[in-house]
């Protein structure tokens, strides 16, 4: 999805801004690199603001990660809810249980139009963060399909950077890095472009050509 100035202001109040511009011209991820340090992640590297540029302070991130259904149980129903936070609804083939195909949303939100009123902004910013938070902080090991546990965080787009976004995404990376041990596990998933800033910075041999010591977020050296 592009990302358009008119809802950098919105990444911005959800903290998410940093960790956008890494999708488009900062960071490239070195997935066999990232893989043969898996193991070497140290608890005293905990240094999430640092390295992407997420808050770390806040309210936790809680009930969606695990147990969505229970989760919105009594509330409206869930595709209700995302009709009338994103304006659309996917069509029945591009949806699975509470998932829609991330091809959908690509194609839906690639572009805001020119000319668009506030409500519209506010709806390709949401889906926006929708990605972010599905695709590139809390994905699966596919990345085919994105989960709708976000709508209650992007419903409130004044109060979403109030949660603590980093603390979450290093419990999401270690669970990932968990599961990746076991010999079943082929893929890795979570905020890889976290731990890969993280080697760059612990192990300067491996820093690409030009890369920025003193720029922060760390990851966008």
């Amino acid at each position: 999805m592009m990302l358009d100035d008119r809802i950098v202001p919105y990444l911005q109040m959800a903290g998410l801004y940093y960790l956008a511009r890494l999708n488009e011209s900062w960071f490239r991820l070195n997935e066999p690199l990232v893989s043969a340090f898996v193991e070497r992640w140290r608890p005293e590297t905990h240094d999430v603001a640092y390295h992407i540029g997420l808050p770390i302070d806040g309210q936790y991130v809680s009930g969606c990660l695990t147990d969505f259904p229970q989760y919105i149980e009594g509330g409206r129903p869930p595709w209700v809810w995302f009709d009338e936070l994103l304006g659309v609804l996917p069509h029945v083939n591009c949806i699975d249980k509470f998932t829609v195909k991330c091809t959908w949303f690509e194609e839906m939100f690639s572009e805001l139009p020119q000319g668009a009123n506030e409500e519209t902004i506010r709806r390709y910013a949401r889906a926006y963060m929708m990605m972010l938070l599905s695709m590139q902080l809390f994905g699966d090991k596919l990345g085919t399909r994105l989960h709708i546990r976000w709508l209650p965080y992007i419903a409130r787009l004044e109060d979403i950077g109030q949660y603590s976004w980093g603390s979450t995404a290093l419990s999401w990376l270690y669970r990932c890095m968990c599961r990746v041990a076991n010999k079943n596990a082929v893929k890795l998933a979570g905020p890889l472009q976290l731990l890969q800033s993280w080697i760059f910075w612990r192990f300067p041999g491996f820093q690409p050509d030009g890369y920025d010591v003193f720029h922060w977020p760390l990851a966008s050296r």
